[in-house]
């Protein structure tokens, strides 16, 4: 793997991800990398969002690692049960972070097309992390969740909801997870070489 090109997919969630947003610093910062764009950041149609993602993976043929923050996580598993094969396996593996519980009863009536959330495996590594006071998740839920997708997870304390408004401008300590979701890649690789 480490002879491939990875490129790095930001999947931004519900309004996107300003500049001062650690998904935005890591745009900056990782090689390779390309953010998903949406239509419309407020008022999110699924359908739209979903034919965004893949429009974004199918645009290159190099292999994929998604990077996702809340509804963004939510549009990946989405993604992944209605994507061909062909493209599921151009991605690599997908960091999930705080990934947003569109079924909760205080979601906010802007993401409830989202519902209800895929439970199926996802067809690639992933490592969900999220917080233990994140008021768009709860951390049982989280778990539930990442269970359910088949990812390995982590539960950062009094995180929030690891974005801007909670103090994660750059959030260099992410890195530490999306490294060790690449070393799982490369062991998966190996394995089946």
């Amino acid at each position: 793997m480490r002879n491939e090109s990875i490129r790095y997919l930001i999947v931004p969630g519900w309004q996107g991800s300003p500049d001062e947003h650690w998904q935005s610093h890591w745009h900056n910062t990782l090689p390779n990398s390309a953010r998903v764009e949406q239509a419309d950041w407020v008022t999110p149609k699924r359908g739209d969002w979903v034919a965004a993602l893949e429009e974004a993976i199918a645009a290159d043929e190099s292999p994929v690692i998604l990077i996702a923050h809340s509804l963004g996580c939510i549009t990946v598993a989405h993604w992944a049960a209605q994507a061909t094969p062909t493209l599921r396996r151009r991605v690599r593996g997908a960091l999930l972070v705080a990934p947003a519980d569109v079924e909760r009863p205080a979601c906010s009536p802007a993401l409830r097309n989202f519902a209800p959330i895929p439970m199926a495996q996802l067809p690639f590594p992933s490592q969900v992390v999220t917080s233990d006071n994140d008021p768009a998740v709860s951390a049982p839920r989280a778990m539930q969740l990442a269970r359910a997708w088949g990812a390995e997870a982590g539960v950062l304390g009094g995180a929030g909801h690891i974005n801007v408004k909670s103090g994660h401008n750059r959030w260099e300590q992410g890195f530490a997870y999306l490294y060790r979701l690449q070393n799982r890649m490369e062991q998966g690789a190996l394995r089946r070489a």
